[in-house]
């Protein structure tokens, strides 16, 4: 990576600079999750720690003990919000899966070590309050899209006893990085994203999956066919570090972008989603998966 520019990792990294209208599409995120929430049964806001930042919505399925699928939007540790997430719910509480979609902190209010402590913490209201919306403590799948994806894989290896002794050790059940980034060491020489990120070398060794031990739980790797170079070495990278038995899915999804890739999340017949329903453990799916 030391060979490459700085204006080839802004070329590479920059993902609404290459897709022409994804402006168009994080607008159609926003007013579709706007609609899903007018429509679907919702609690909203939901506070799992005292920052105005630590707040959760919860998307209940008609299903009793049903999974749990928590989702981290992307936006570069920088931007976006839980509310551009819910058009993701519906297809999902409809196929017997409660959805919580929490908030975290952005950078540069923050550095990046503060938001994965902060998703420790949601994701252990998760699994204490779980049950009172419906859900399942004990089947909760983590699914995190671009920086999402990063947060997805760090919590995989997360030692949850650490974090509350009252806590099962193995809470996550599965995770899948959609359009992730496993290694922080590229990002840290991105120019565009360099002084709100504030990277430094310590920080892409403390902070990159691709340094830590694989989790035990199934982790999934998912990527565009239509993203960059980057991008997809990304998706590689993280099977190259935690091997097959981690990581028995790294796959690249046809016809998809950066963006638009969670448009096949949300689309029951879409690869990923279908990916993520074997994650949930729901009661019918694909047999060719």
């Amino acid at each position: 990576m030391s060979s490459r520019s700085p204006a080839w990792l802004d070329a590479q990294y920059n993902n609404r600079a290459r897709v022409s209208d994804s402006a168009v599409l994080l607008e159609r995120w926003a007013s579709t999750s706007r609609f899903v929430r007018e429509q679907m049964a919702c609690s909203l806001d939901l506070a799992y720690g005292a920052a105005p930042s630590e707040r959760l919505d919860v998307f209940p399925s008609d299903v009793s003990q049903a999974p749990v699928l928590v989702i981290l939007h992307g936006g570069w540790w920088r931007a976006l919000d839980k509310s551009d997430m819910s058009f993701l719910a519906s297809a999902f509480t409809e196929e017997g899966a409660m959805v919580v979609i929490p908030n975290y902190a952005l950078c540069p209010e923050v550095s990046m070590d503060r938001i994965p402590l902060q998703l420790t913490q949601a994701l252990a209201w998760v699994w204490r309050h779980a049950a009172d919306y419906g859900g399942d403590p004990n089947r909760i799948v983590l699914i995190g899209h671009s920086a999402g994806g990063h947060l997805a894989a760090m919590l995989s290896c997360c030692d949850w006893k650490a974090v509350a002794c009252d806590l099962p050790r193995h809470l996550i059940k599965g995770a899948m990085s959609v359009s992730g980034v496993h290694d922080l060491e590229p990002i840290r020489k991105t120019p565009f994203l360099q002084a709100d990120l504030r990277l430094d070398a310590a920080a892409v060794r403390r902070l990159s999956p691709v340094h830590f031990p694989a989790p035990e739980a199934p982790f999934y790797a998912v990527v565009g066919a239509d993203e960059s170079a980057e991008f997809k070495r990304q998706n590689r990278l993280i099977r190259q570090a935690w091997g097959a038995r981690a990581v028995p899915v790294c796959e690249e999804i046809a016809g998809c972008n950066h963006f638009d890739i969670l448009h096949d999340l949300a689309d029951p017949a879409g690869r990923s989603h279908l990916l993520a329903r074997r994650l949930l453990d729901l009661r019918w799916y694909s047999p060719l998966l």
